[in-house]
């Protein structure tokens, strides 16, 4: 009997998935909207930006790579308005963030739930692995079930009952595991804004109210990796908002750690640290020794300024007093394009601090 043996992910130097669309994307992508161009001309486009993009990847020394979610306009809705039982809208207002309102786009319930087995994500993975050719370990990127509890998702008409909205989640997202795993995947990070929401003092809710949806977010999140392959690595990032370089919260972690770094079976949390708002060190007390890895997202990707690096190394040293060194790694706190939009630097400031991630990062675990 064989056994199958997971990769070693996080990396030391990690990233959380998204990059900065090039220009001639971003007018591929226009040029489609307005009729001017082909579905098959813009897949065109977007292949050739991702091959020029896993190269560039593998140049500053990363050991994974994505492809940058140049196939998506959003990190989160292009996922889930192709599941079974949802469909995309343009509602009256936007995200709230932080000076701004987002783009106006959202996805609904209007329907039983359950997995698409032609969901083109898969498709997409396929074609991007082939790209990759062994040559770096391709992470796939995915929002969080939990994502569809955000208020006003649920149809109640379909669901009076939100168990029961939650149990065609968890099987939905168990077959959408399965199938990433058939095409490949052995990398797979799962982002979650809403249980990072449920952490933060700027969203209010009532005590008990809180205590419920952390319960059933964890609930949810296990349920849906109860049955994953042994050596399918999944992590998640626990995201406070990106969206042209702004955010759409605050709050340390300190709310969920107890039930969620404790408890959630995942093999890697991704966890914001590049400002004040992000909190203290202190919740990851709750990561159990041994068992998931941290990300420490020390480096921003909302700017191009390289950060201190003496800096750097002291907060790692101060996150290893809660976190064995051995179990932490470091990367950016989010993508550098959650949404098509991008952040406000280069792409030139984007590889150096990528490269300077994987620099730092050889020093620390030397």
């Amino acid at each position: 009997m064989t056994t199958k043996t997971a990769i070693a992910a996080p990396f030391r130097a990690d990233h959380v998935g998204s990059l900065l669309r090039p220009e001639s994307l971003l007018q591929a992508r226009k040029d489609f909207k307005a009729g001017a161009i082909t579905k098959e001309q813009l897949k065109e486009v977007e292949t050739i930006e991702i091959k020029r993009i896993v190269d560039k990847q593998i140049e500053v020394g990363l050991e994974l790579v994505t492809d940058g979610e140049f196939r998506r306009d959003w990190w989160h809705l292009d996922f889930l308005e192709h599941l079974n039982g949802f469909e995309g809208y343009v509602p009256e207002k936007g995200y709230q963030f932080e000076g701004l309102e987002t783009d106006k786009y959202e996805v609904r319930n209007i329907g039983k739930i359950s997995f698409n087995p032609d969901h083109p994500f898969i498709q997409d993975f396929i074609e991007f692995n082939k790209i990759v050719e062994g040559r770096a370990v391709a992470k796939q990127t995915i929002p969080s079930p939990n994502q569809l509890f955000h208020p006003g998702i649920r149809d109640e008409s379909i669901y009076p009952d939100v168990e029961d909205f939650a149990k065609d989640i968890i099987k939905a997202y168990q077959d959408a595991i399965q199938a990433f795993y058939d095409a490949g995947v052995r990398y797979l990070q799962i982002d979650d804004v809403y249980i990072a929401g449920l952490s933060s003092p700027d969203i209010p809710y009532k005590v008990e109210e809180r205590e419920f949806l952390i319960d059933l977010a964890l609930r949810v999140m296990n349920g849906a990796l109860e049955n994953k392959p042994e050596d399918l690595v999944v992590t998640t990032h626990l995201c406070r908002g990106n969206y042209q370089s702004t955010w759409a919260f605050g709050g340390s972690y300190a709310l969920i750690a107890p039930t969620f770094f404790a408890k959630e079976n995942v093999d890697g949390f991704f966890l914001e640290y590049d400002d004040d708002r992000s909190g203290d060190f202190k919740p990851l007390e709750h990561i159990p020794n041994g068992g998931a890895k941290v990300v420490l997202g020390v480096f921003t990707s909302k700017n191009g300024e390289l950060e201190d690096r003496e800096n750097i190394i002291a907060r790692v040293k101060e996150a290893s007093e809660y976190v064995p060194l051995d179990q932490l790694s470091i990367s950016p706190q989010c993508g550098f394009a959650s949404t098509h939009h991008g952040n406000k630097l280069t792409e030139e400031q984007q590889w150096k601090k990528l490269k300077y991630i994987v620099d730092i990062s050889k020093e620390i675990w030397s």
